[in-house]
């Protein structure tokens, strides 16, 4: 038996159900029977928390079969991943295939499916389910029972229907079938539906793997726990799935921590985890640990490949596309998404990685606290607190990683350690800046700032001239308070339709007068075509991410970063011919200066702290972008490393001054002297 032996109860109310929760059961079956089953076991996912959730003896017949996979597949959903469905009727295998069309929700179009008795001329597909939605089919005559063998996740029985004699050459019907399809049987799980006065010895004997009782009354299952606990894998993986796993990775080798989370490429949540926000990716092996133990256990992991590709992820936002890869291994730490307040009279809390920046500011907005932390909400705590962070309020309050207190982390040999100014602090300063190359931080402390509400103001200015529109703003940026803080857009001009760039401004005040005040100078550079200034939380600001979903990019896009004290007039006719000659789909600036400025050049890894203006271009062809920039290159000094796609050494010296970049690689040396932290913006000695 290479499945784990379940137990469940055949239920008939959301009472029953949960008592069968409390006394252990894996899993709860509703029959079609009597209530609509879709409603009652709707209800009792709302009542349960772990337990499993089935659906026995469903006619196929009752319902058309695209509207079943779509309700499955939302039903899963809500209840976090628990379904199973059993299926019964004429015309199963036909019904099968179209559910399990609509349920495979990462196939790109429609789903169209030519049956004989069932016709799909184009039906959408989705939404994916929370996890692969096992079908039970039912049945005891040989057709019924080989197509079970030849296509179903299990075959489930009533043991008041069938003796154990049928129950044995049903078994033969079904592995015979299964093998003529070249499926492992033992794929197949065996659910029979059962009294509660059978005992242990006599179950044993019927070669299933799960029991159905009828919740009469529920048997205690203290006599079953040793032979649960022995028996199959706590993860089962059929040969489809393992069919498609990549060379050179020891999938089976897993510690049984990480298996049970763990993302392969044929398993259904891969379509969740293989991209990022900003690019595509196909990973071997996605492991999601959700402990700092954990972590430890997939350094270790990633260790034991040195000759593969090896990703570190928060939140997945990864604009330079470090975050993801090709047939190698990604850690991610979104499940690390803890905010907790440690010190309301300091303001001092905790943050997990795999948070992300949205969520921490509504966690902080109940105390009028915020963080000055990029520009969009769904961006991770992990990849921008290592990086430096550059948000709406850095003019007023600095970057993210100047209110950063102290860290946790994984070493690259696998040790935990904190730092802070008093605890390793060469390593504080090394991963405020530079933080990737150097471990795996599983919590960071920040001391928050006060912050009430703030002015956010959104413009649409006409860009006639945009050299001169580019060096008016940066006048009037430089001329601002530090109060606010700000971005510019353009993109590359259009046929026949007028040029213009968005600018947008946050002012930290809660008055509106003063906000006006500050963005007046702003919206004066050029003629308006749209204004909207808007007295928000910070958190009203920051929440410009979508709530739930997945990433689903494609595509390799090429990102291109500088850092810059002045918008002068040379830099704004070279950036006028970047844009002209179509190389990039948008250009971007972002306000830094200010409290930036504060910090001294050699108190964090991020050195480059002269800069007023940090520039970002984005195109598809690395080879017209990189052509592009070049006339803009000898205006910058240093570069924003998180929005840089170039890996190459001549970008590390950009990033980081030579007294800095000399400092970083000798304690590169000593935390990870074999370059674990290698696929990202790699600071390595050349001789490694």
């Amino acid at each position: 038996m290479k499945h784990r032996l379940r137990f469940g109860a055949l239920v008939t109310s959301v009472a029953e159900a949960r008592r069968a929760e409390e006394l252990g059961y894996d899993l709860v079956a509703v029959s079609s029977d009597e209530l609509d089953p879709w409603t009652l076991l709707s209800w009792i996912a709302g009542h349960t928390e772990r337990v499993g959730l089935a659906v026995t003896g469903l006619a196929a017949a009752d319902r058309e079969p695209t509207v079943l996979g779509r309700a499955a597949a939302s039903l899963d959903l809500l209840s976090g991943g628990w379904l199973s469905l059993a299926l019964t009727g004429e015309h199963l295998g036909e019904v099968t295939d179209i559910v399990r069309g609509v349920l495979d929700a990462d196939q790109a179009g429609p789903l169209r499916y030519p049956g004989e008795h069932h016709r799909v001329p184009k039906a959408q597909r989705g939404p994916l389910p929370a996890h692969r939605i096992p079908i039970w089919l039912t049945g005891t005559d040989p057709a019924s029972l080989a197509l079970a063998g030849r296509t179903a996740d299990g075959w489930i029985a009533d043991l008041e229907q069938v003796s154990a004699d049928e129950l044995a050459t049903a078994y033969k019907i079904i592995e015979t079938a299964a093998s003529e399809a070249d499926r492992d049987a033992d794929e197949i799980r065996r659910i029979l539906i059962v009294d509660p006065d059978r005992s242990a010895a006599e179950l044993s004997a019927l070669g299933a793997d799960t029991f159905l009782f009828r919740a009469a009354v529920l048997p205690d299952l203290t006599a079953w726990e040793t032979l649960r606990d022995s028996s199959g894998p706590s993860v089962f993986r059929p040969a489809s799935v393992r069919s498609k796993r990549r060379e050179g990775i020891a999938y089976d080798e897993l510690p049984a921590s990480l298996a049970a989370t763990a993302v392969e490429p044929g398993d259904l949540d891969y379509a969740r985890v293989r991209s990022t926000y900003m690019r595509g990716g196909a990973p071997g092996l996605v492991l999601r640990p959700t402990t700092t133990a954990e972590v430890v256990e997939a350094l270790a992991v990633a260790r034991a490949h040195p000759e593969l590709p090896f990703g570190l992820r928060s939140a997945g936002h990864g604009v330079s596309g470090r975050s993801t890869n090709d047939g190698g291994i990604v850690v991610s730490l979104a499940a690390l998404n803890t905010i907790e307040i440690l010190d309301e009279a300091r303001r001092l809390i905790r943050v997990g990685p795999g948070a992300r920046w949205m969520d921490v500011a509504h966690a902080l907005r109940p105390y009028g606290w915020a963080l000055s932390s990029g520009d969009y909400g769904g961006v991770g705590v992990g990849g921008l607190a290592t990086a430096g962070g550059v948000g709406w309020l850095a003019r007023k309050h600095g970057l993210t990683i100047d209110h950063l207190h102290a860290v946790e982390m994984v070493l690259a040999d696998g040790s935990v350690v904190r730092a802070s100014a008093t605890e390793n602090a060469d390593l504080f300063w090394a991963v405020r800046g530079a933080g990737a190359n150097f471990g795996a931080v599983t919590s960071f402390e920040f001391e928050a700032y006060e912050v009430g509400d703030v002015g956010f103001a959104q413009l649409v200015v006409a860009a006639d001239d945009p050299a001169d529109l580019l060096v008016k703003w940066g006048r009037s940026i430089e001329a601002a308070p530090r109060d606010l803080s700000g971005q510019l857009i353009m993109g590359p001009p259009r046929a026949g339709q007028p040029a213009y760039a968005q600018l947008m401004a946050v002012v930290d005040s809660d008055d509106p007068e003063t906000i006006i005040e500050q963005v007046q100078p702003i919206a004066a550079i050029a003629p308006l075509y749209q204004q909207e200034v808007v007295l928000t939380p910070y958190a009203g600001v920051i929440s410009n991410a979508a709530d739930g979903g997945y990433h689903q990019a494609v595509g390799e896009p090429t990102s291109r970063s500088g850092l810059i004290e002045h918008l002068t007039p040379a830099f704004a006719r070279a950036v006028v011919k970047l844009l002209a000659s179509g190389a990039v789909h948008w250009f971007q600036i972002r306000t830094v200066g200010g409290a930036v400025a504060d910090v001294p050049a050699d108190e964090t890894a991020y050195a480059h702290r002269s800069a007023n203006f940090s520039v970002i271009v984005m195109g598809s062809s690395k080879q017209r972008v990189d052509a592009g920039w070049a006339d803009l290159a000898e205006h910058f000094d240093g570069l924003y490393l998180s929005f840089e796609t170039d890996q190459s050494p001549e970008r590390v010296a950009d990033a980081f001054p030579p007294a800095t970049l000399a400092r970083l690689r000798e304690l590169k040396l000593r935390y990870d002297p074999d370059n674990l932290f290698r696929d990202n913006f790699n600071i390595k000695v050349a001789a490694l």
